[in-house]
This record gives structure tokens, sequence and C-alpha cells, in this order.
């Protein structure tokens, strides 16, 4: 049976948000939701937190993952999730023995276990060296002219509007779940190498947490859609 490790990146010193990793969102620890997601995933594992923060590092052990101790010259604003999930890869045993490395983001709370799964089966499935979480676009995208007029990227403004249902259909990647195959991984440095498959979440929240608005927004919308956790207490408790 394939071994997926599943890795979390959470930095500290978050400056649109700060403490943002560890603020309770819906009474958890933010990244305990992903813990959590990562936890009851048929798929995984093995769950790895990557930080430059013992607090952060202090609350993933306590919801049940192992935490790793990021360098600091890996853990600036500049600093790629792709070295976190290298490091993580070249520190830890579970990551050594696994066939497909996950990397969630902790900043997408709503992902469910059930996407986990669905990303790392299509990788398996389509034998891809990528599968990535996607969700339907249908937004009218534009860039600004040097002369400041609007230059329509994915439709042609000098023609008929198209109604949504006669569009080609475009994705946008949600930046939430990575799943890949490992040694391919290693030796490319980038998420992106080989087949690489967009997996279309159709329930997918859009909403990525990197503003207090964006947090407000969230969490309303998870209170409104009767949002829980799929573990609400710390391990052992």
């Amino acid at each position: 049976m394939e071994r997926v490790a599943v890795i979390i990146p959470a930095r500290g010193g978050s400056k649109g948000i700060p403490g943002k990793n560890i603020k309770p969102f819906l009474g958890l620890p933010l990244v305990a939701h992903s813990i959590c997601a990562a936890q009851a995933a048929e798929t995984v594992s093995d769950v790895i937190v990557s930080s430059d923060d013992d607090e952060i590092l202090a609350v993933a052990r306590e919801y049940g993952a192992d935490g790793l101790k990021r360098p600091a010259g890996i853990s600036g604003d500049e600093a790629s999730s792709e070295s976190a999930v290298l490091h993580a890869i070249s520190e830890t045993e579970a990551c050594q023995a696994a066939d497909t490395i996950v990397f969630l983001q902790c900043t997408a709370p709503l992902t469910s276990s059930a996407e986990i799964d669905q990303v790392v089966r299509a990788r398996a499935e389509q034998n891809a060296d990528t599968a990535f979480s996607v969700v339907e676009v249908h937004a009218f995208l534009w860039q600004i002219a040097e002369d400041g007029s609007g230059v329509g990227i994915n439709h042609d403004a000098s023609k008929p509007r198209q109604r949504r249902q006669d569009r080609p259909q475009e994705f946008r990647e949600t930046g939430a779940i990575y799943a890949l195959r490992k040694d391919g991984f290693v030796k490319a440095g980038e998420r992106f190498f080989g087949l690489s498959v967009p997996v279309v979440l159709p329930d997918a929240v859009e909403i990525d947490l990197d503003t207090p608005r964006d947090w407000l927004a969230l969490e309303a919308y998870a209170i409104a859609a009767g949002y829980q956790s799929e573990m609400i207490q710390p391990a052992g408790s």
C-alpha cells in the first residue's frame, strides 16, 4: 500500500494577521484544522508540521502531528513552500519512507479529509507526478495597458459577451492541496514537474486567509454553513 506523508508549512510572524497559524478559528487554532483533516484522511500515513515557531510546533504536537523545527534560512518571507517540504523530506523518516508527499496550506482551514483523499487518489490513478486542487471560475480577467486602457485576458471585449455556459471551462488553483510523487519532486525541487493534473473540487471554498477581512468572511461563512472540524479535541484529551 502506498505511503502518504502530509507536510503542513506554518511559519510564525505573520504580518497580515498576527499569530495567524495558531489564532482560534471556530474555536480551534488555525493549524489544527489542517492537522485534523489530514489525520482523518483514509490515504494519509503521517502528518508533519514544519515551522520556525516553537509555539506553533507545540500546538501541532498537541493535536497529534509531528513537529519539525525549520531553520531560519528557509523561514523568511521570501522562503518558498518547496524549501520547507524538501527540508521535511530530508529530515524525517516518515517522509523518506513515503511514496507520495502532500503539502497542505493551513490558511485553507475548511479543506476536508475527503478532498485530500480525492487529490491523492487522482495522482495515483492517473499515474501523475503532481495532482493539485482547483475550482472552476467564471471571472472576466483584464490587464491594464500602459495607456490605462483595459485589455481582456480570457475574453474578447470587442465581441458580445458570452453567457457563462457558452464559455470554455477555466479553473483556478486553490493553493490548498498538492500531492507529489516524492522522488520526482526531490529531483525537480518544484511542485509542478512531469505530468501535473488538476483535480476539480466543486465544494471547495475559495477564500484564503491573508487579511483580517478574509478571516471574518471565512469564519462567517463557516458558521452559516454549519462547518465542524473533523476533530474538536487535542490528541489524548
